[in-house]
């Protein structure tokens, strides 16, 4: 039997932290899970009893990532924290550091007060845009764990700048006394996919529901290294307690697919129930002409063309991860968004 353990989860709402909880409590361990407000208790409970039958030892804390107040009280007692809450939006700000700040003095707000608690260890989610952003790949380079995003580079987002920075913080807070014997350990997801268990999905499947919703004529020549939702809330609670895991990064993904790949499976499952998915790949001027009415497609649109090779390697084996198919992630993306009512038949 598994021990059973009083675990943190920040960002209870988010698409990735609402799959932490569901797994965390369906083997028994207690979660304690922070949210901005109160508000939206109540829609982080209902997803999880209908996900996971009830919402026993599931209670919640009202915590801010860019105020101090009741981090300790959350993070007493616990003998693990998974750090998920982190600004994700569809649209880039206008000033970088409306993502930058709260990701970076977040993520060093958690680590303070799990360390002064005497928490084991963090699990802290960053990103593949901290490992692959801003560098030429154009010359078939291949990303790894000993990566990290170039801050000066070629197109590099605010989002990308506020995930290498936060994660950097993160590795330079662990090497002073103040962390003490506390462990970190991090997780890089590509883009989530997976099953929304709320109907407020975030921007994480927008890909899907853009194109199920037809919000593009055809599909812009993009791709993006994916991952389960599923599948990174199991890394985040494999890294939680294997040994191994201690100070070590996991880029969590598989290879790259392209819009007109997820589309091509979006259309043989979801056609016969009345979906018009564009399958057609548009020639590059369109999506950038589009974006300048588009804010999704803006945001994306410097990686029209772009190649990202990922060794994913340390991840299957040091957390004996098996991650969901593509076509598994992204046909559960489009169920779960008709069963929330997100996107209908046109």
């Amino acid at each position: 039997m598994t021990d059973t353990h009083q675990i943190l989860v920040t960002g209870a709402s988010g698409f990735i932290a609402l799959h932490c909880i569901s797994q965390l409590l369906n083997q028994g361990h207690k979660v304690r899970a922070t949210l901005r407000g109160p508000k939206r208790e109540a829609e982080v409970r209902t997803a999880i009893i209908n996900e996971n039958g009830n919402d026993d030892g599931l209670d919640f804390v009202l915590c801010d990532l860019l105020k101090d107040e009741n981090w300790a009280s959350a993070v007493a007692g616990c003998d693990y924290v998974l750090h998920v809450a982190s600004p994700f939006p569809a649209v880039q700000p206008k000033d970088e550091n409306d993502l930058i700040v709260p990701a970076r003095d977040g993520a060093l707000r958690v680590l303070k007060a799990s360390a002064n608690a005497g928490v084991k260890r963090v699990v802290m989610t960053s990103s593949v845009a901290a490992i692959s952003a801003g560098h030429d790949k154009s010359g078939g380079r291949i990303f790894n764990e000993e990566d990290w995003s170039d801050l000066d580079g070629l197109n590099i987002s605010p989002y990308e700048k506020s995930k290498t920075i936060a994660e950097r913080a993160a590795w330079d807070f662990m090497a002073t006394p103040e962390a003490g014997d506390m462990e970190l350990s991090v997780i890089n997801p590509g883009a989530v996919l997976g099953p929304i268990l709320s109907p407020d999905s975030g921007t994480s499947v927008e890909i899907v529901r853009q194109l199920m919703a037809r919000a593009m004529p055809a599909c812009p020549r993009i791709g993006f290294p994916v991952v389960d939702v599923r599948d990174v809330a199991t890394a985040h609670i494999t890294a939680m307690t294997e040994p191994r895991a201690a100070g070590r990064r996991y880029l969590c993904s598989l290879p790259q697919v392209w819009f007109v790949e997820v589309a091509a499976i979006l259309d043989k499952r979801f056609e016969p129930e009345g979906f018009n998915i564009p399958t057609g790949q548009m020639p590059d001027f369109i999506p950038r002409v589009m974006s300048i009415f588009n804010p999704v497609l803006r945001s994306i649109t410097p990686s029209l063309g772009v190649m990202r090779k990922t060794d994913n390697a340390r991840i299957h084996e040091e957390l004996n991860w098996n991650p969901h198919s593509v076509e598994e992630m992204v046909i559960a993306s489009g169920e779960s968004l008709i069963r929330h009512g997100v996107v209908k038949p046109r």
